[in-house]
């Protein structure tokens, strides 16, 4: 009952056929990722990206990328553009968060800052700061 049924594909908002959804917009109709797919996809990059894995940055991002590569796969023909930035960019920051976290000690995150060519000072106050993973500005990354 609860799987087959007809229905309008406008008048249901949590319509999900194969994880896809339709969509009304200016332009007419168009097919969208559904919101539980992109919950759990997200929910899967979470875990690849935990900082309490120990392993080398590199590693999880190739599992990142085959992860995303077979999502994308997938779901490519949705429209999804604003929702892929969200995600590049919220990934970016988990990476960084998963670097930061490995260069633990301040002197470490302060040598590491220098190599990469932030200015003495920046590496610095930010290598000895107490503020968290999420608290560091981008550009210290280049």
């Amino acid at each position: 009952m609860e799987k087959s049924k007809v229905v309008s594909v406008y008048s249901i908002r949590n319509f999900k056929f194969l994880g896809f959804a339709l969509g009304k917009g200016k332009d007419g109709v168009f097919i969208r990722a559904h919101a539980k797919s992109l919950k759990k996809a997200k929910q899967k990059l979470k875990e690849l990206t935990s900082r309490s894995q120990g392993r080398n940055v590199r590693k999880v991002m190739y599992n990142v990328k085959i992860s995303i590569r077979g999502w994308l796969g997938y779901f490519g023909i949705a429209s999804m553009r604003n929702t892929m930035k969200s995600w590049n960019e919220w990934l970016r920051r988990r990476f960084r968060m998963y670097i930061w976290k490995q260069w633990k000690l301040p002197r470490t995150r302060v040598k590491n800052l220098l190599k990469l060519g932030v200015p003495e000072w920046a590496a610095y106050q930010y290598g000895y700061s107490r503020k968290g993973y999420w608290g560091i500005p981008v550009w210290l990354f280049p």
